[in-house]
């Protein structure tokens, strides 16, 4: 292998570890942004859920026997 080719390659190599650490860097930043949205999601479900509770429902069992 001559050296022009080598060095083809090796740049080669360098620009598609490059463009997967790139893509990997991308992909964490759009998983963050998801994760974040999601707590917020449950936080705002959590709060409806405390405005709705009805704490007499379900207290009591009518039995007639």
């Amino acid at each position: 292998m001559d050296i022009a080719s080598l060095s083809t390659a090796l740049s080669m190599s360098k620009l598609q570890n490059d463009f997967g650490v790139a893509m990997f860097a991308k992909q964490l930043d759009t998983y963050q942004d998801m994760g974040a949205a999601m707590t917020q999601s449950l936080d705002e479900i959590g709060k409806q859920m405390e405005l709705s509770v009805n704490p007499g429902v379900g207290s009591n069992i009518d039995l007639s026997v």
